[in-house]
């Protein structure tokens, strides 16, 4: 398992597990991340994220995508 920041622009990974309190979970959550979602990485810069995922894409800062693990 490793964080999402971890992904190169092009990829689309399975997130397998999310960290963190419960609101942060649930907010992202909300945002399409749940577990078994796949998710296409559009761009990456300095850990910073562009991502797809269930059709909407989303701007991920680095702390919340090292939350994510595919």
């Amino acid at each position: 398992m490793m964080p999402l920041v971890f992904a190169k622009a092009g990829d689309t990974v399975t997130i397998t597990r999310i960290s963190g309190k419960d609101e942060i979970r649930q907010h992202l959550a909300d945002l399409g991340f749940v577990v078994a979602a796949k998710v296409l990485i559009i761009s990456q810069m300095g850990g910073n994220l562009i991502v797809q995922v269930k059709g909407s894409r989303v701007a991920l800062d680095r702390s919340m995508a090292e939350r994510i693990f595919f």
